[in-house]
């Protein structure tokens, strides 16, 4: 009796082509964010202007080169908001190339240098999680291709860079699981879900069917939760048959995710790695012949780009001793880097879960002087709760930065937000830049005399309570006293934090 043929070694040519696409979309969103936002977040004249930050740098280093080690950043070369975009628009450019599948490892080194150049000077409003895994996954996919062909078809890719992905995914979901159950209690009696779907930084309408579901549903949806985050690190690293399986079950719970909430891009950046656990046999199956015989006849990866694959897998085996120190310590941090390029980091979500929301809502008058009868107006932010009436948006996997931060703000004093100072003081100003970054501005070009800032407690409305809004809302609290322009304290502010009149 004849043997039976051993399976051909996996491919991975189709694997490659659709997680560089799907990285291209992520780095497009990024972008296209930093197109439309970053005059007002980080602009010369933004809230936390980036000029005066890498000043900052420079002088507690003491000199440029210091400076330039600690934090490198393409901007030291010139930060001017003029270059800022321009940059920003040759990542859409570069993007969109990737994205349409000419890509190559020189586009991808340019696309994660860019990026990366953004994250050293974006401060608060660039300091997630996820931006520091779009600079890993993006440092990775450099080595998946080739140097010089552009086409999705070329070279297949080295084996250890597909190796090093899949390390990846598994260091996010179990640094994900870890930080849960050793953080929040609700994560280790199961009922986080009653709470997060409702408190979670920009919910959507889908947030809003979801929290009205019985406890049943939650402790199941928690359940979940940790047997994919803690259970699928074993398997995306085993043989094959247990590495399909893993990575179909983190994409599938990551599209949950997606559903569930806004997320920025965090979770279709999370599928990237994921996709790395299937190979052209099982992708095949999905694409037309073609695709499959172009695969097919891809080339060998080359000589130089297999060295170069083992050297990265050495550089980050060393770097992952501290990311998996971390997640080994009781005192695990959620997201950190440990090196200044943000090569190998720890990652991790939620690993506490607000019992209540709150919410900042600013508000202006013109009238000169205010008191009892003064009327009020409010402004509104895109996606950010505010009026009642109005339905939580679905954006992911865009981001609005400045509304993602006045979710941490409700959880903070106005004291320790100077970025919140300074946003009232634009309004004030009605700063065009800023202006544009919100849904509603009540006083259009002519700004308020006053703006104040009020809490509020927010819950859902639910399914059948014959309720036409939304949301429901209680005042807390006076969360910044009314400012005007003229305000002796807020100039004093301004001039001592920013520089301003």
């Amino acid at each position: 009796m004849a043997r039976p043929r051993p399976d051909p070694a996996p491919t991975y040519v189709l694997t490659r082509a659709l997680l560089l696409r799907l990285l291209a979309l992520v780095y497009l969103v990024g972008f296209l964010v930093l197109v439309q936002q970053q005059r007002a977040l980080v602009g010369h004249a933004g809230l936390l202007p980036a000029d005066q930050f890498l000043a900052q740098v420079r002088a507690g280093a003491g000199s440029t080169r210091a400076a330039v080690l600690a934090l490198p950043t393409l901007f030291w070369v010139d930060v001017s908001d003029r270059t800022l975009q321009v940059a920003a628009w040759t990542g859409v450019a570069l993007s969109a190339c990737a994205l349409a599948g000419a890509t190559n490892a020189l586009l991808q080194l340019a696309l994660w240098a860019l990026y990366l150049s953004f994250v050293q000077i974006g401060q608060l409003f660039y300091g997630y999680g996820w931006e520091t895994q779009l600079c890993e996954t993006g440092f990775l996919a450099i080595f998946l291709c080739p140097v010089w062909s552009v086409s999705p078809f070329g070279p297949a890719p080295p084996a250890p860079v597909l190796w090093l992905s899949r390390w990846l995914i598994a260091r996010i979901m179990l640094g994900a699981g870890l930080i849960k159950l050793r953080g929040d209690p609700c994560w280790r009696d199961l009922t986080c879900l009653v709470y997060h779907y409702e408190t979670q930084p920009v919910p959507n309408p889908f947030s809003w069917w979801l929290h009205a579901r019985p406890r049943w549903f939650h402790v199941l949806g928690t359940t979940f939760n940790h047997v994919v985050e803690l259970g699928t690190p074993l398997l995306v690293l085993g043989p094959r048959g247990a590495r399909l399986a893993g990575g179909l079950l983190c994409v599938l719970f990551q599209v949950t995710l997606i559903a569930s909430g806004n997320l920025s891009f965090l979770n279709w950046l999370t599928i990237v790695p994921a996709l790395a656990c299937f190979d052209d046999r099982m992708l095949g199956r999905l694409l037309p012949a073609r695709a499959r015989a172009r695969a097919a006849a891809a080339a060998p990866p080359s000589r130089v780009a297999r060295g170069a694959a083992l050297g990265l897998a050495l550089l980050v085996g060393v770097l992952s001793i501290p990311p998996v120190r971390n997640m080994l310590s009781p005192h695990q941090a959620m997201n950190r880097s440990f090196e200044p390029l943000h090569l190998v980091n720890t990652y991790g979500a939620f690993g506490s879960v607000g019992r209540e929301r709150f919410e900042v809502i600013l508000e202006g008058t013109r009238d000169a002087t205010i008191g009892p009868e003064t009327t009020w107006q409010p402004y509104e932010f895109p996606c950010k709760p505010g009026d009642v009436t109005r339905r939580p948006c679905t954006i992911s996997p865009y981001h609005y930065r400045l509304d993602w931060q006045l979710w941490f703000a409700a959880m903070s004093v106005a004291d320790r937000e100077p970025w919140l100072i300074h946003l009232v003081a634009k309004l004030l100003d009605a700063d065009p830049a800023v202006r544009r970054l919100l849904a509603r501005d009540p006083f259009g070009a002519t700004p308020p005399r006053w703006i104040r800032a009020d809490l509020y407690r927010y819950t859902f409305t639910r399914p059948g309570d014959g309720s036409p809004d939304w949301w429901r809302r209680t005042w807390e609290r006076t969360y910044l006293r009314p400012l005007s322009r003229d305000d002796p304290a807020l100039r004093r502010y301004l001039a001592a934090r920013w520089g301003e009149d």
